[in-house]
């Protein structure tokens, strides 16, 4: 089939990957100039099944009415006058009670685990390089009441058989020597020595660049409007080049497939949350980091992409707005100086804040739903890098009428 993928980012294109291995004729278009070059650009990096639990949990409602007050919460709302924030919040909250959030972390975990599997065999069969570093991530802490309480909720992921370590200060130290200046204030850390990381932009712009010369048609600059149906079917996209026609579509738009789905009645429970990144080139200092981290007492990830670092923090549950201030990083900023004062040119740090396409259990859609030829692959939320390469051979297998190795009323949002 032709098959017109919309969206650009590293769902939309590993799925055009996918789908173009299976014979179809892939057209992506993109409203960027580029391809991975909105939350895909700055993102923490890190594919991390470790790192599957869902950010609806039994906690997450008063951290959220404490964020009206206090600015150092982990999940900050900040309210607008718009109808969809307020029903999304909603049904944000009726998936935090404890049962919900075990079901789906354990889902959330089988799509990242299997999704980091199908990235090891397109990295193999492709051959690109994007700053991958694979000696795990390293998630710390730095007094002994936080590290045993997390010690003891990293065993929910053991027992979905993901490999932890527990690691004491001497240990977390030999692992990241960076570390070294700060030792006094870790107390410990777990180690995911199967977790990995590397730039989702760098990925996404050689896999889109492989989907290109295999004969895939890669359109950037060209913004959705609208999908035209009729009956069960779409007949075609508009786009504010024109009309585009296929014979199935995917809609892989992040944090705007809710307003395109609206163009056919379809409501999608998708809303941005926004995070917060520095890129901070290494320079010539003498100890960088060598290991994807966590701070987790601050909630900061550290993650190292050839001669640049990444630092991430922040889930804000606003609008869509991705303007931002020097003050917003400033936390951030200081928690990464203190932890490598010699490892980055810190003066040098870009700033860049983008949004999350969350859905209120944390799992994204993937398959159809009303109509014969829309598939759907999008809602990927904090971790769509980890899942995107699972979340396209899932869908790559429903569009052949093939089984798919996780069912997809298993990982489906629902």
């Amino acid at each position: 089939m032709h098959i017109a993928i919309l969206g650009g980012g590293v769902v939309g294109v590993t799925a055009a990957y996918e789908l173009q291995k299976d014979g179809h004729q892939v057209t992506v278009i993109e409203k960027n100039e580029a391809v991975g070059t909105e939350t895909s650009w700055g993102n923490a990096g890190m594919i991390a099944p470790g790192h599957s639990f869902t950010w609806s949990s039994p906690k997450a409602p008063m951290i959220m009415l404490k964020s009206l007050f206090l600015r150092d919460q982990s999940i900050r709302f900040k309210p607008q006058a718009d109808l969809r924030q307020w029903l999304w919040c909603l049904q944000f909250l009726g998936q935090c009670t404890a049962a919900k959030s075990t079901a789906n972390t354990a889902r959330k975990y089988a799509i990242a685990s299997y999704s980091q599997k199908i990235l090891q065999e397109t990295v193999r069969d492709v051959g690109i390089d994007y700053g991958k570093v694979d000696r795990g991530i390293l998630y710390f802490y730095r007094t002994q009441e936080r590290f045993e309480a997390g010690a003891a909720h990293m065993q929910i992921m053991a027992r979905l058989g993901h490999t932890i370590e527990v690691l004491d200060r001497a240990q977390v130290l030999a692992l990241e020597p960076a570390l070294q200046s700060v030792g006094d204030r870790i107390a410990g850390g777990i180690y995911c020595p199967t977790d990995e990381s590397g730039s989702c932009h760098l990925f996404t712009t050689a896999l889109a660049a492989h989907v290109a010369r295999n004969g895939g048609e890669i359109r950037t600059g060209e913004r959705v409007l609208s999908l035209q149906a009729t009956g069960d079917r779409i007949t075609s996209v508009t786009t504010d080049r024109g009309v585009v026609k296929a014979d199935a579509f995917v809609m892989a738009l992040g944090n705007e497939s809710p307003k395109l789905s609206r163009t056919i009645g379809e409501p999608l429970p998708i809303w941005p949350v926004k995070g917060y990144s520095l890129t901070i080139p290494v320079g010539n200092n003498p100890a960088p980091p060598t290991i994807g981290s966590v701070d987790e007492e601050n909630l900061v990830a550290i993650t190292r992409f050839n001669d640049m670092v990444r630092v991430t923090a922040t889930a804000e549950v606003a609008g869509y707005s991705t303007a931002h201030r020097p003050s917003d990083f400033a936390f951030m900023g200081s928690v990464v100086r203190e932890l490598y004062p010699e490892g980055m040119d810190h003066d040098r740090a870009q700033m860049w804040a983008g949004l999350r396409p969350m859905t209120p259990t944390n799992l994204p859609f993937i398959g159809r739903r009303r109509h014969a030829n829309l598939w759907y692959d999008t809602g990927h939320g904090h971790i769509g890098w980890t899942m995107s390469h699972g979340s396209a051979r899932i869908l790559a297998d429903d569009v052949a009428g093939r089984t798919p190795a996780l069912a997809l009323a298993a990982v489906n949002d629902s």
